[in-house]
């Protein structure tokens, strides 16, 4: 023991008046021990547990960004989740969805579509007019040269450039919509075209000099390049898969009811002798109008009522009260704007049990999907990787509708002019081959109802179309004496012609364009391919005159081989390259296409697109063709 526990003179009276302590200590000594040694043994393992209880700032704002850290990572997976089950459910009522039933859930996406389709109506109708005038006296003497026989006649020059003129404005105007709607919105851009097409509209009829009348065209094909691609757009995007396929085609039929308000306006003047022969189209003046000279084209055009704008100015109205297409406000992150317009597309029909909510999570679930398969949303995303398969076959979509002999057909009135018939009865057939752009598209869409694919359509009908071509090329080896016999039967197999066309390549191109391309580059995709549409028909424009002229190389009937040769090409690449798209969602498209499923086995592949968006979203990955087929 130690020298503090030895007993000190002063140990006696505590040790008897504490008999039970062991050990006393002496006063002096036990003070002075417990204050150096029984605190010190005491206050170190209370500091230490102190300290060990004591709040850490850093530690606990550590703890506490991890627990939020991994609570929103689990909202995120709960809200993925959600999303996903939604956009299943929405996936399988489309798929369960009859057209009535679309019919009656979407009537006012059906009205939208159709009501924003009248741009092209008015396309069809101004561009019908330049071709046909140049067989109007009074409007070559306004704008062509006198001839040496005393008549005046428009240059072959001046007249390939006011019939491309309109080509290139369109071409300028496709690409430029690649990027402004997009950008701003479907309808914010109709609507600043048709206010640039009201003015252009007034340089038309305005125009002092050819050469004003080819500025007019070229200007006037920028918003007309734009209504080519947008109206398509907005007609797949606004309405489910049951009802796609028909109002995407319903544009085609647009074109055909312009061309044919434009023949008839045209064949209702063929008997004026005066410039308002010309003038009455372009202005598509209603009331009667007199034939008084005013000396000055411009005093003219300032009589002319309102109806010269008959066309821009109720469209014009009416997209400005339409909603707006919720795929683009899901791509634009806007889902609450989505979901209001979904609404305003739809009716309050339960017998689908139509949930807005699934809808719209069906498109971000799309779009998800798309953002994880491509990288960009540019021009050069569209032939990068799996994308430029798509382009691939919606450029070539496009182009077989003039590689199939498209401008060969429009030569039916030479044809039956060839024959006898006289200028009036000659139109009165091709006003009959525009109804048939009409009638077409409606049995078009009796065909689809019946269970036809859009691939079966097309390629059927492109088979009906080389066979036609070869029987009018056949038909230039009948004896001369027989010829103007061989010319009608050769105008009649050119209507023939443009039934099959309008059953199947002119109609179903519409669709399949707007349903191959991907979402995110839907109508980048489509600029690329109406261009090249484009591209193909002024080749085509330039060869088939020569072909058909006496002065050049004369071939007559004998252009049907080319045509069909052509043809039965397009029949090849339609069979090994283009794929079936009716009944698949867009989402489940994306899928077909990432797996490089070949286009014969699209129909019967059986592919599930919400495995792929779980598998990406959750873990970051890219999504692989590692799905089983059970085709």
């Amino acid at each position: 023991m130690g020298e503090a526990g030895l007993p000190g003179p002063s140990s006696a009276p505590t040790q008897s008046d504490h008999p039970p302590s062991p050990s006393p200590t002496p006063p002096s000594a036990s003070t002075s021990t417990q204050s150096r040694t029984y605190p010190t043994q005491e206050s170190e393992p209370v500091a230490v547990a102190m300290s060990e209880l004591a709040p850490s700032p850093t530690r606990d704002a550590r703890v506490e960004e991890a627990e939020m850290q991994e609570e929103t990572e689990m909202e995120r997976i709960k809200s993925i989740n959600q999303i996903t089950a939604n956009a299943r459910l929405a996936t399988e009522k489309e798929h369960n969805m009859t057209l009535m039933q679309g019919v009656r859930l979407y009537p006012k996406a059906v009205f939208w579509s159709m009501f924003i389709s009248t741009c092209i109506i008015m396309e069809g109708y101004q561009l019908s007019l330049t071709n046909n005038f140049y067989a109007f006296p009074q409007f070559n003497k306004k704008y062509g040269t006198l001839q040496p026989d005393g008549t005046y006649s428009i240059s072959a020059a001046w007249q390939a450039g006011l019939s491309n003129g309109a080509n290139v404005g369109e071409m300028i105007g496709l690409l430029l919509n690649g990027f402004v709607s997009e950008r701003y919105g479907y309808r914010y851009t109709v609507m600043a075209c048709l206010v640039l097409i009201s003015g252009f509209i007034a340089i038309f009829f305005c125009a002092p000099n050819i050469q004003t009348l080819q500025a007019a065209e070229v200007l006037a094909g920028i918003p007309w390049g734009v209504f080519q691609t947008l109206t398509i757009t907005y007609a797949s995007e606004v309405c489910p898969v049951a009802l796609r396929g028909y109002l995407t085609c319903y544009v085609n039929c647009c074109w055909g009811i312009g061309q044919l308000i434009g023949i008839g306006v045209i064949k209702g003047n063929l008997w004026r002798t005066d410039e308002w022969a010309y003038r009455i189209p372009y202005a598509l003046q209603v009331s009667r109008i007199g034939t008084t000279d005013l000396g000055s084209d411009w005093v003219v055009a300032s009589i002319v009522d309102a109806p010269q704008w008959m066309w821009p100015l109720p469209i014009f109205i009416g997209v400005a009260f339409a909603p707006e297409s919720p795929w683009w406000l899901v791509r634009k992150g806007r889902i609450e704007e989505a979901r209001r317009s979904l609404l305003r597309l739809t009716s309050l029909d339960r017998e689908t049990d139509f949930d807005p909510d699934e809808t719209v999570d069906m498109m971000r679930h799309t779009t998800e999907l798309e953002q994880e398969i491509t990288t960009g949303a540019s021009y050069l995303d569209c032939f990068r990787g799996v994308n430029l398969r798509r382009t691939e076959i919606v450029c070539m979509v496009w182009a077989m509708q003039n590689l199939s002999g498209n401008s060969f057909s429009n030569y039916s009135t030479y044809f039956l002019e060839q024959a006898g018939l006289d200028q009036s009865t000659s139109y009165n057939f091709a006003m009959g081959q525009y109804a048939i752009n009409c009638v077409g598209v409606f049995g078009a869409w009796a065909l689809m109802a019946w269970g036809m694919g859009r691939r079966t359509l097309f390629l059927t009908g492109l088979c009906g179309l080389c066979a036609a071509l070869f029987v009018m090329g056949f038909l230039g080896l009948v004896p001369a004496a027989h010829k103007q016999t061989a010319s009608l039967v050769t105008g009649i197999m050119m209507i023939v012609w443009a039934l099959f066309y309008q059953l199947s390549v002119g109609t179903i191109a519409y669709s399949l364009v707007a349903e191959i391309s991907t979402r995110r580059l839907q109508i980048k995709t489509v600029v690329l391919g109406r261009n090249l549409y484009l591209i193909v028909n002024i080749i085509c424009s330039v060869l088939t005159p020569y072909m058909l002229n006496p002065t050049a190389w004369n071939w007559g009937n004998y252009a049907g081989f080319f045509w069909g040769g052509s043809c039965a090409l397009c029949v090849v690449y339609t069979y090994f390259r283009v794929p079936e798209p009716s009944g698949r969602t867009f989402a489940e498209l994306d899928v077909l296409f990432e797996r490089k499923v070949p286009a014969r086995k699209f129909k019967t592949a059986q592919v599930d697109a919400f495995d792929v968006a779980i598998h990406s979203q959750n873990a970051g990955d890219k999504p692989k063709a590692e799905h089983v087929e059970k085709a």
